[in-house]
Formats: C-alpha cells, sequence, structure tokens
C-alpha cells in the first residue's frame, strides 16, 4: 500500500483528501502545517507528498525547500495543491521542482488521476534506477539549443504539456511548439508531420 502524506492547514480539506485516499487503497499521513508536513516526511517517508501552498509557520515553498535539501527525501514526487491559480503561483511551484500543480477545488477523478501518473514515472525511474537532475536546463546548451529551446526540453523532459510549458516559461504555446521543434530537429526525431511533409514533397 502506497503512503502519502497530505500536508493541508484545513481540517475539512485535510480530512476529505485523506478519506479519498483511503477508499483508493492508499495509506495517508496528515499534516496540519508545513512544519509537520517535513516532520511527517522525514519521519514516514511517504511514497508521494501532496501538499498546500498558503499555510502557517511554513508554507508550501518551504516545504518543498526543505525536501530537496535532504537527499532521502527529494526525490519523492510532490504535488502542490492550493486555492492560488494565478500562473505566477504555477511557475514558482514547478521551476522549484514540484511535480504537479492542482488547483482547488479540484475533482476526485483529477485529483486520483495525477497521483497515479506520479507514482507510475517514479516507479518506471527506480526500476531503470534512473534518477535525473532537473536542477538545470544548462546541460542541455551542450545539444546545440538555444536557452529557451534548452528549458522547454527541461520540462518537457519532466512530462510537462506545452501548455504548462508555456505557462511555466511565460511565453505563448505556440512558441513552445516551435521550441518543441527545434528540440526534434537538432535531435534528429522524425514526427509524423515531418515525414509526411517529407513524403508529399516526393510524390
Amino acid at each position: 500500500m502506497k503512503k502519502i502524506l497530505v500536508i493541508e492547514d484545513e481540517p475539512e480539506m485535510r480530512r476529505n483528501i485523506t478519506t479519498l485516499l483511503r477508499y483508493h487503497d492508499y495509506e495517508p499521513v496528515a499534516a496540519a502545517n508545513g512544519s509537520e508536513g517535513v516532520e511527517a516526511a522525514r519521519r514516514e517517508k511517504p511514497d508521494l507528498i501532496l501538499c498546500d501552498v498558503m499555510m502557517p509557520e511554513l508554507d508550501g515553498y518551504g516545504v518543498l525547500r526543505a525536501l530537496q535539501a535532504d537527499a532521502k527525501l527529494a526525490l519523492i514526487p510532490f504535488i502542490f495543491l492550493t486555492a492560488k491559480g494565478e500562473k505566477d503561483d504555477l511557475r514558482s511551484g514547478m521551476n522549484l521542482g514540484a511535480d504537479d500543480y492542482l488547483t482547488k477545488p479540484v475533482a476526485n477523478t483529477d485529483l486520483v488521476q495525477a497521483i497515479e501518473a506520479r507514482l507510475s514515472r517514479a516507479a518506471q525511474q527506480a526500476k531503470r534506477g534512473f534518477k535525473p537532475d532537473f536542477s538545470s536546463a544548462e546541460p542541455l546548451l551542450k545539444l546545440g539549443l538555444t536557452p529557451r529551446a534548452a528549458e522547454a526540453l527541461l520540462w518537457l523532459a519532466q512530462g510537462k504539456t506545452n501548455s504548462d510549458i508555456a505557462t511555466i516559461l511565460g511565453i505563448t504555446e505556440s512558441t513552445v511548439k516551435k521550441h518543441v521543434q527545434e528540440i526534434f530537429e537538432k535531435l534528429g526525431v522524425e514526427t509524423p508531420g515531418r515525414r509526411y511533409t517529407t513524403c508529399a514533397g516526393s510524390a
């Protein structure tokens, strides 16, 4: 049974989430604020963490920074769950290394799907012994990419959609698509569109 730490200062919300997790056969561990959450993470070693942003004592960003400073906890999948949905908040959370960012109120099915997706990805990485370093896009510049394309690839490698990347980088989705196309060309990756164009041109 996977253990999930829920760091949420609103009692009713915390209770609803833990009840939902039990229903889906997860083992929830609850913490009422950021400080308690960090202590619980160190004590319980959860498989995934759901964390509110705006909390007393220590906010969600502080929690994430504390966990990433601990090598034993840094790779635990981390999902921000908050009522704040502004783009700047989303960008801040993702730039700190959060795996996902869900805005309240979030549907139960969306929350469960996000949890399942992050746990599945973590399991695949552990199976392959893969421990990626997503702290900087700088190493990707060696591929011959522009700085912006390298940043796009950094987030693409973390499973972000074009829409997510556009929000994180503060650019349009069409610009993200151009960067992705640049990435494919630099890496020599064939896309269905490029294959179709080649075939049509040779006919």
